[in-house]
């Protein structure tokens, strides 16, 4: 494989992220990356998030190719001295910033900049004690943070800030902290190797937490940091598409995320995760990566992309072959099947939202039923793919799950909203960002409301394929304005999810004109073979 797929894709997305960027040395907002609030002046804050691109600019700087034509380009070290600068320069006076609501004090965003932040610093051999100062500041601001949620990619990347800030500065006062959050990280693995990310495993989120992790296991080796390793290398083995694509829809967080540098350092000792970037570069060469050019989420592949470049390993063992059968991970609620020519990734946690393979392409991407629905004067959406607590059975050739559908989180933001948050995050909500930031999670991203409308999903092998059944029983069909089946429907907010990928350009299934001759308490039926 070559290495320099990965350089190139990253390399793709520098345009993009100058763009954002305010470059004029004599702008007051010189260095602010989010162009919302320093070109267009759409947003009243900027986002600490966005600082985070002076680290692929500072390895676009650093990446001899020659094809590159950023390679020490002096315009280019002074914009990231720039971003560097104004991430102290916006930041509170505690050391933290916001994402998406002022006051907000962001653990996520204040952790990736940081993280960038010093990389930067350390990988450019910048001088300034104004920035070192910052960076004490908002490590100490980590340090006693405590965010609602479970994301263990946040608290791995925490002690991985706190690693880099210890050295560069030669402090020890940290380590306690670290000490603490490896335990809460290692503690929030599952036996089956993933990581806990909200409501479950997200194969793309856990490889961001094994770049991490491995980058720590670099600078300070632990026995149990490379077991955890080892456990978690093993189970994205089983997650790479036959296509070299990765992750989707049946995940807890819906993302496409793939990040490579840590198979790479694990690769080091552990031959077995080279593969997994191998698989995956085979499915870069042929344009089965996700899109995540956005203004919000461009830099987080970008930066760790040219990492993998810069750290591949050159010496590779022939790809091993899959493991055939069923491969169910009861605690995740994911079931894998690999039997003749057919792989099935299938999540029982999410009413059976599957993706289908056949001879190394994608052949179905199935998020389940989706209804709207007027009820109550108001138009409302009914559908699958919500994680919950389904009726699942397993066996060899036949696989059904049962349960209720259950409302999309659909809620928008309007200018009332919006002037209400304002109000709130200005006034007492400055004071208690975390209760905010959990009620917004509760709204927006976990959690399940049944909605009146039960489903049987059946997957049965015969005739060497899948035949699928779906039924789905409403008392009252008159409510259902419209029907449908789709490839990659997803309701709950995740920053890295609902990204353009290649596989998604399957047709909608629409079965709406089959709802008119349903009487109450009938049933749908949809047969398909796969």
């Amino acid at each position: 494989m070559s290495r320099d797929l990965f350089a190139q894709e990253a390399l793709a997305q520098i345009p993009k992220i100058l763009t954002l960027g305010d470059r004029n040395p004599h702008s007051p907002t010189y260095g602010c990356f989010d162009r919302n609030f320093w070109h267009y002046k759409i947003i009243d804050f900027p986002s600490g998030m966005a600082q985070e691109f002076v680290f692929p600019l500072t390895l676009a700087h650093t990446t001899s190719l020659p094809e590159n034509p950023y390679y020490q380009q002096p315009a280019l070290r002074d914009w990231v001295s720039a971003g560097i600068h104004y991430a102290a320069k916006s930041a509170h006076k505690d050391g933290s910033c916001d994402d998406y609501f002022p006051f907000e004090r962001a653990g996520g965003a204040a952790a990736f900049s940081l993280l960038a932040c010093l990389e930067s610093y350390r990988r450019l051999g910048l001088n300034d004690q104004r920035l070192l100062d910052f960076f004490v500041l908002r490590a100490d601001w980590l340090v006693h943070h405590q965010e609602s949620g479970q994301l263990t990619n946040h608290q791995a990347l925490i002690v991985l800030c706190l690693d880099i800030l210890s050295r560069l500065l030669n402090e020890s006062r940290w380590e306690g902290a670290k000490a603490q959050r490896i335990e809460k990280v290692l503690s929030w693995q599952n036996p089956e190797g993933w990581f806990q990310e909200y409501e479950g495993c997200d194969p793309g989120y856990h490889t961001l937490t094994v770049s991490c992790l491995a980058w720590i296991y670099d600078l300070t080796p632990d026995p149990r940091i490379q077991e955890a390793l080892s456990s978690a290398v093993q189970l994205a083995t089983e997650f790479v598409h036959p296509d070299g694509s990765f992750g989707g829809e049946y995940t807890s967080r819906n993302t496409y995320n793939f990040f490579p540098d840590g198979f790479e350092r694990v690769g080091r000792w552990l031959p077995d995760a080279l593969s997994i970037n191998d698989r995956f570069l085979q499915g870069l060469a042929k344009g089965k990566a996700p899109c995540y050019a956005d203004d919000h989420i461009v830099g987080h592949h970008t930066w760790n992309y040219l990492l993998a470049w810069e750290n591949f390993v050159p010496q590779r063992p022939a790809l091993p072959p899959r493991q055939q059968g069923q491969i169910w991970f009861k605690n995740a609620q994911i079931l894998i099947d690999r039997r003749h020519n057919t792989e099935l990734y299938l999540a029982l946690n999410k009413g059976g939202v599957f993706k289908l393979f056949r001879d190394g392409a994608l052949v179905a991407s199935d998020t389940q039923f989706s209804l709207q629905v007027q009820q109550g004067g108001k138009s409302k959406n009914a559908v699958g793919h919500l994680v919950g607590a389904y009726s699942v059975a397993v066996e060899v050739d036949r696989i059904q799950i049962q349960g209720n559908l259950g409302w999309a989180k659909q809620k928008q933001m309007t200018p009332l909203n919006l002037m209400i948050l304002r109000v709130v995050m200005l006034t007492a909500g400055r004071f208690f960002p975390n209760l905010i930031r959990s009620l917004l999670q509760k709204m927006l991203i976990v959690g399940k409301t049944a909605a009146p409308f039960r489903f049987t999903r059946e997957l049965r092998w015969a005739d060497g394929q899948w035949h699928l059944t779906d039924t789905l029983k409403a008392e009252d069909w008159g409510i259902i304005q419209a029907a449908g089946i789709g490839a990659a429907q997803t309701s709950i907010y995740v920053v890295m999810s609902r990204t353009y990928q290649s596989g998604q350009l399957q047709p909608w299934l629409d079965l709406s004109d089959r709802l008119q001759s349903l009487s109450p308490g009938q049933v749908l039926e949809v047969e398909r073979q796969l």
